[in-house]
């Protein structure tokens, strides 16, 4: 009896300290809970800094300022804390940098405005004669070359010059009939007979009128340039014989020109005839040849892929010649109101477009934009601004690629707590290097691995816990939790991705 009694006492001995141990380690958690870092809750309606009293919007990684979460606690990104953003800091993520600074770096701003512009593209194009305004030189009998003034093609002559002295046998016998009629005082109608046979032979009406003054034949005639212009060509040669029709030379004139435009095939449907062309020569920017789109010219050049369009440009006093390359803007008829910003402002990464956008405030900040086409020194922004912001027009090694964005941006806006050991923005061209250390695996996803990995001296950075992303959900499938691992990694456009991931020695 005496036994039983102790065993009973002994039971419920035990019973009592194992309740106590339950109610020991329930109450631990529960301290954890509520005093642990990225857990905390803290009610949405209630969310005051205790320390400033000031009113808190959200809490943030200075690093990653874009990941916005309701409780403060301790980053999952680095082993540091949250930061709160306050409600009369107007929720920017920007910088905030000082007057003397923005001074010293040569920052200039500029202001988004709206204005009518012209819709159009850039192209080249090369001047041509004017074909449509081309004279020739033919001969109308048949004779000799007696003479040849021009001497070889591409001579520039002027209205009137000599081209060629034609010697024309034929003509001597009608005008010698002609003569003998008006010695034998032949009447007026046998005269004038004789004269239409002349110009049916096609003697000219000076050479007739010279006959009745001097009482003398011609045999010879010379052809003349009918315009000033250049031979682009001569078809002859002394001493050749020509014949009816025959086209001795070719005059082009240099006082209107061609410009033929290259348009590349993907804008082909944009063109119409009427469209406006202001062009100008590389050797002198300075100066402007305008013109309308006359006609597009049927067919895309199989070489350069490209559809030709044809204007005519004016050329009075001789600056252009054929063969000039020129730059053509073409543009609409009619102007469209579009936002604009100088192009300098614009950073193109690849694969988006940023601006950096001054705030009320006066805090810099990122904004992705989409943008449109150029218009001089001015680019369209389709989406992202608004008229009458500023933007930053020059400094642009703040931003000058996408590595800038991520890391020297936060540096200059974020404030690190004392004792954390956030690590160093990478250089701007960490993007094309890797960097490696050793750490141990303490949770693996299908986006990212987080390492409780060993110092990176070459960023600057200490021993932290931090997860570095998958190239791909499927890399690494046999990195396990509790594993030690050599990895390498790279600074990528969506933070620091593993290249590499192999164990150390087996060791768990």
């Amino acid at each position: 009896m005496q036994k039983k009694q102790l065993a009973r006492a002994a039971l419920m001995v035990f019973a009592a300290a194992a309740l106590l141990g339950t109610g020991y380690v329930a109450g631990t958690h529960r301290s954890t809970m509520s005093g642990g870092s990225a857990v905390a809750a803290t009610p949405s309606s209630d969310r005051t800094d205790p320390k400033t009293g000031r009113k808190v919007l959200y809490w943030h990684d200075p690093m990653v300022p874009n990941q916005h979460f309701d409780k403060p606690g301790k980053s999952p990104f680095m082993n540091m804390q949250l930061e709160p953003v306050y409600a009369d800091e107007g929720g920017s993520n920007g910088i905030k940098i000082d007057a003397g600074l923005q001074q010293n770096l040569g920052i200039r701003y500029a202001t988004v405005r709206r204005q009518d512009t012209v819709d159009g593209f850039d192209a080249v194009g090369t001047t041509q004669f004017d074909e449509s305004k081309a004279d020739v030189v033919q001969s109308r009998v048949t004779g000799y070359i007696d003479h040849l003034y021009a001497s070889a093609p591409m001579q520039r002559v002027t209205k009137g010059a000599p081209i060629a002295s034609l010697f024309v046998p034929d003509w001597l016998a009608p005008q010698e009939e002609y003569l003998a009629l008006k010695r034998g005082g032949m009447d007026d109608g046998m005269l004038a007979a004789s004269r239409a046979r002349m110009r049916a032979m096609s003697i000219p009406d000076g050479v007739i009128a010279s006959l009745d003054r001097t009482g003398k034949a011609q045999t010879h005639i010379t052809l003349s340039a009918p315009e000033a212009g250049v031979l682009t060509e001569l078809n002859v040669r002394d001493g050749a014989m020509v014949s009816p029709g025959q086209t001795l030379a070719k005059v082009s004139g240099l006082n209107r020109l061609w410009l033929v435009v290259e348009v590349p095939e993907a804008l082909a449907l944009q063109v119409r005839p009427g469209m406006s062309v202001d062009a100008v020569f590389a050797g002198d920017p300075a100066q402007h040849f305008t013109g309308h789109i006359r006609e597009i010219l049927p067919g895309i050049s199989t070489s350069s892929r490209t559809l030709q369009v044809r204007l005519e440009i004016d050329n009075a006093d001789f600056r252009l010649t054929p063969g000039m390359l020129m730059r053509a803007r073409i543009g609409a008829a009619k102007k469209v109101s579009r936002l604009l910003v100088p192009s300098e402002a614009v950073i193109t990464t690849g694969k988006r477009s940023v601006v950096i956008v001054k705030n009320s405030d006066g805090r810099l900040q990122p904004v992705s934009v989409t943008v449109g086409n150029d218009a001089g020194d001015d680019t369209e922004v389709s989406s992202g601004l608004t008229e009458g912001q500023q933007v930053v027009a020059s400094g642009q090694f703040l931003i000058d690629s996408e590595a800038s964005l991520k890391s020297v941006l936060p540096k200059l806006g974020a404030t690190v707590p004392t004792g954390a050991s956030a690590p160093a923005p990478a250089p701007a061209t960490a993007a094309a290097q890797t960097y490696d250390t050793t750490g141990k695996v303490e949770k693996v996803t299908a986006g990212d691995i987080t390492f409780s990995h060993q110092p990176v001296p070459a960023l600057g950075w200490g021993a932290m816990t931090m997860s570095f992303g998958k190239p791909s959900p499927t890399a690494f499938p046999d990195v396990k939790p509790g594993e030690t691992v050599h990895f390498v990694f790279k600074q990528s456009d969506d933070g620091y991705q593993l290249t590499k991931v192999e164990p150390v020695g087996g060791a768990k």
